[in-house]
């Protein structure tokens, strides 16, 4: 209730532009301390990037995780997706406050086809929850409140023009529960490039969806347990965040 209260207040006080550059900001620097124990997976997949990688950021938000894998790849490129106006003009401000060449900005949604989809910002208690921005196609319910509404445009992976001579090497994504369409419109990027997968899944049709699409193109899924990537077995692991590994790169 009271981070709740705090965050109206910054909102109110700042504006929201202004809010989400700050809290981008601070995230950023925080991770070095809180990021092993709330962000222990994702760190992981950091570690797995060569310095000239190019990765997918698909989901980018405010810029949080775009920043630290452009830092990762300091030779390589981040293509980083984002439709939501508010949240793109963060992650803009972001990496042009970093200073980081390497990262190309696009205010898009991905999906199976091109065209426009509606999305949905929460607003609970007076907070607009920019983490919580999902496609409205009614798969997400549950929160209280009020929302935001915004009519963005998409795009497919598979119809997305890379410069010639790019290979793709991973792909981050976290697109609440809208997982499987961005998959449906990347099959052929994924046959061809193989890249490296790391996605935020529910546990849900979507998440069962996504594992059948990514097994049958000859995907493994694993899981950080110990510090190590383990196969993922249904019954036993509990965790959101898999990594998708090619077992025909």
């Amino acid at each position: 209730m009271l981070k709740k209260a705090i965050q109206a207040f910054l909102q109110r006080l700042l504006g929201f532009d202004r809010y989400l550059f700050y809290f981008s900001r601070f995230k950023i620097h925080t991770l070095r301390w809180d990021g092993p124990r709330r962000e222990g997976d994702f760190l992981h997949f950091l570690s797995l990037l060569p310095a000239d990688a190019v990765v997918l950021d698909i989901g980018a938000n405010i810029g949080i995780m775009t920043v630290l894998m452009a830092r990762q790849c300091p030779q390589g490129q981040v293509y980083a997706f984002e439709p939501v106006p508010e949240n793109f003009r963060a992650l803009s401000r972001v990496v042009s406050h970093y200073r980081l060449p390497n990262v190309s900005l696009h205010q898009v949604a991905l999906g199976e086809q091109a065209g426009t989809i509606r999305m949905a910002m929460p607003v609970l208690k007076g907070v607009r929850m920019q983490g919580l921005t999902h496609v409205d196609h009614g798969s997400i319910d549950g929160y209280e409140g009020e929302y935001v509404h915004y009519e963005v445009p998409q795009a497919s992976l598979d119809g997305w023009s890379f410069a010639e001579g790019t290979r793709i090497h991973a792909l981050k994504m976290d697109v609440e529960n809208y997982e499987q369409y961005v998959l449906s419109g990347a099959r052929q990027l994924l046959e061809t490039h193989r890249p490296m997968l790391y996605i935020e899944l529910w546990d849900n049709e979507n998440r069962r969806q996504c594992m059948a699409l990514l097994s049958e193109l000859g995907y493994q899924s694993y899981v950080l347990e110990r510090k190590q990537l383990t196969p993922y077995r249904p019954g036993l692991h509990r965790q959101h965040n898999f990594f998708f590994l090619p077992q025909n790169p």
